[in-house]
Parts: C-alpha cells; structure tokens; sequence
C-alpha cells in the first residue's frame, strides 16, 4: 500500500488539473489525462465498482455493501487552484517530487493537499480492501468532482444521480479539516478537527458610477472616492460576534489541554459563551472569524488609465456568511455601514451557511477512527471557514462532516491556495490507513 498510494499521488499532482469559471480556459486534455491515470494506478477499483460520470471529469463510484440501509459518501476533488508562477516555489510544483520537509519526506506539489491527496488515499483505501476480498458492510459511494475551486456543476450533479436512485447518506465525508498541529494556542496536542458546518461563501460587489472625466479637473466625491469611503464604512461594521455551538465544544474540548489558568473558563464555555466570545475576539483575526460573519474588500477597478477620473469604480467583497446568519441579513447590513443610496449593492454569488451536522453515531465513527490512528490527536467539531462541495449533498443528508485525515503543520495549512504545498510520506500512508479503517468499521 505504502508505494502505491506514495507514487498514485505523485503522478496525480504531475498532470496540471487547474479548473476555471471560464470553460473555454480549461485544459480539458489535463483532466483526460488524469482519469486514465486513475484507473491505471487503481484497476481493481474501476474494474468492480459502477461508474457515472458527472459534470465534465467527475466520477461517481458506487461500491455495493451488504446492506444500502446506511450508505456513505467519501468526497474529494480532482481539480486545484492555479500556481503563481511569482511565488518562491522551493519544488516544481507539477512535479510531484520527494524532498525533505518540517517533518521528514514530503511529496511537493499543487494539490498534494487540496484535494489529491484525499483522492489517493480513498482509492488506496478502497483497492487494498478489494484485494482483501472485503465487502463493506454498507454502501459506499466515492464522489470525485472536477470543478469545486470554482463552485462548479459536478457535486450537484452527483446529488442529483444519488437523489435519483433514492440514496440518503448516512454519512458524508469531504475534505476540511485536518490533524492540525499547532492549531490553538497553548495547546501541544494537535486537534482532530471535524468540520460540523461550514460558512456560506457569498460574493459582493459596491458599484459607484459617475459622469468621470479628464484627470486634470477632478470633482468632489466621484466614484472611487465613494468606493473607498464605503470599503472602510463596512471594515469599521464588524458583524456581531457569538460563538456558535461547535466552537463551544471545541473549547470545551480543549480545557483538559489548556494551561492550568484557563481551564475553568473552557471547561464550562457553553456555561459562559459571552466571555469566551470576547476572548475569540481579541485573540487576533483567526479566531475572531470563528465567531461571526466575515467581510474582505477582495479586488477594486475603476479608471482604465492613470489620466483619466472613472465613470465606474467597483470593489469585490467576499463575505464567508456565519451559521446563524443569512444572505440576505449580510447585504442589509452592509446596505446599512455603507449609508451611501448611491452605492448599488450586487449579489454575485449567494451561498447560505450549512446546516449544522450532529455529533451522534457517524460523528463518533470518526472520532473512534481518529483515535486509532491519530492517538496523539483531541478530536473535535469545529466550524470550516471555506466552502467546499459537500455543501450540495446537506440537501440529502443530514450528517456531513468535513475531515481530511493528514497531519498538517501550520506552514501546510498556510500552503493550501499558496506556495510549497506538501504532504509528507508518512501522512499519506496513514492517511490513506484511516479511510481503510473507517470503511472496515461501518456499521452493520
């Protein structure tokens, strides 16, 4: 198993799978490539399981159990994001090489991480257990989409096929959080991190037009000055902070592995939620998003030439909408930090936020798999900050849960969308153990 996970991924990350809004730009030769590349390193998989394609390069496999009572669903996706080719890459990153890490060897590369080491891992899992001769107690369906850096089609599409056939999950497992080291302060072990929810990924934009003009005779007030008053009316308007139930838990968790002063305070944190809050709050800008709604001015044009005053400036806002909170509450707020009616608000894109998956029975399956091969770990739920495309299958399931089953230091975190991604040897091996294991424990 050790080898061919190892060198299943390498040869994954060497074929440059970059998916874009724009399909005209998509390498689609790339994705073909990727899936013959697929059944080569994994043939058992492909040879016994039923394939539908959906989307243009997603695959929807379905691994009949002895019983479809309670199927489940192991998610991952075969596109990635592009590569900045300013960025101080230390590797290739399409080469899929093996240089030392932190940590000891690491494959290197775009995606290693996000998300084909995921993709590996399952189709690891999934072909030693068919040499085993192992029939899984339940269903299972492996969804693999090829658009979900770009919020594409193929994970509805897969709903859709499974909604179609009268399948409802039992359990979803897509990718999120990790075995993350070094996650919270104070705290030495790393965090098993299971994502219970995630925020909607909702996109902004603030219009301001105007008559414009030559650059030698500019007005008051035109429409990039209007822009930037009201980008810094709406970063002066933070959304109130509450911290959900899962981060409650979270803190909750953390109390027996926090210094002596504070684990009275965790340990009754859904006792004294306000104060916790506050604390989240002025830890810094990443706990601070643990608790409430998010707004970043993202990308700002206006004028074509430096001579020239804009008839039309624009400011894109990403909002990452808080459980708890809607869309359409987002644009009032931010209608109303603007105070500007000459100021249009546009709705790009809406994404609500998840329903909240509970902690019963699928969740303790994967804290007891945790716990088996991550003993080292605290596992808990969390709220995931990103969007990813298990977010489609909550309208068929309710329990979807977001984990990637790697160690990740905080440099590996920070190299997700970034440079120097990588995953070491040893993770992926262990990684690739545990959805072995969590298939052989499905309940019977």
């Amino acid at each position: 198993m050790t080898d061919r996970v190892v060198s299943a991924l390498q040869a994954l990350v060497r074929i440059p799978t970059v998916s874009d809004r724009d399909p005209d730009r998509v390498d689609t030769d790339a994705f073909d490539r990727l899936l013959v590349e697929l059944a080569a390193q994994f043939p058992l998989l492909h040879a016994r399981l039923d394939l539908t394609r959906v989307g243009s390069h997603g695959l929807l496999l379905h691994w009949a159990g002895a019983s479809a009572a309670k199927p489940v669903v192991l998610m991952a996706h075969l596109d990635v994001v592009p590569v900045d080719t300013e960025a101080p890459w230390q590797h290739d990153p399409f080469g899929g090489e093996i240089h030392e890490s932190s940590t000891g060897p690491a494959i290197w590369g775009r995606g290693t991480l996000d998300d084909k080491g995921c993709v590996a891992a399952i189709c690891d899992a999934v072909e030693s257990l068919l040499e085993a001769g192992h029939t899984p107690s339940q269903d299972v369906w492996l969804s693999f989409g090829c658009d979900e850096e770009v919020s594409g089609t193929a994970a509805p599409e897969a709903v859709a096929v499974l909604r179609e056939r009268g399948v409802t999950p039992w359990l979803v497992l897509d990718e999120g959080g990790a075995i993350a080291g070094g996650a919270f302060p104070g705290v030495q072990a790393p965090l098993g991190v299971i994502g219970v929810t995630e925020k909607g990924t909702t996109s902004l934009e603030l219009v301001a037009e105007g008559r414009g003009g030559h650059a030698s005779t500019p007005a008051r007030n035109g429409p990039t000055a209007r822009i930037a008053r009201a980008i810094l009316r709406v970063e002066k308007a933070p959304f109130p902070a509450s911290a959900p139930a899962p981060t409650l838990e979270l803190l909750r968790r953390l109390a027996p592995h926090v210094p002596l002063p504070l684990r009275p305070l965790l340990g009754r944190a859904d006792k004294v939620a306000p104060v916790v809050t506050r604390a989240l709050v002025a830890a810094g800008p990443e706990a601070a998003a643990m608790t409430r709604t998010t707004v970043a001015a993202t990308t700002l044009s206006g004028s074509p030439a430096i001579n020239v005053i804009a008839s039309t400036a624009r400011a894109g806002l990403n909002v990452r909408v808080m459980v708890g909170d809607t869309v359409a509450g987002v644009v009032e707020h931010i209608r109303r930090a603007v105070a500007d009616d000459s100021i249009r608000i546009d709705v790009i894109e809406a994404g609500e936020p998840s329903p909240v998956s509970p902690m019963d029975e699928p969740f303790e399956l994967l804290e007891v798999c945790i716990g088996e091969v991550f003993p080292e770990a605290v596992a808990t739920p969390y709220v995931m900050m990103a969007a990813t495309d298990s977010r489609h299958f909550t309208a068929i399931s309710g329990h979807v849960y977001r984990f990637a089953p790697f160690r990740m230091t905080k440099a590996q975190r920070q190299a997700i969308h970034s440079y120097d991604e990588h995953l070491g040897v040893a993770d992926l091996v262990d990684g690739a153990r545990w959805y072995e294991l969590l298939i052989e424990r499905l309940p019977r």
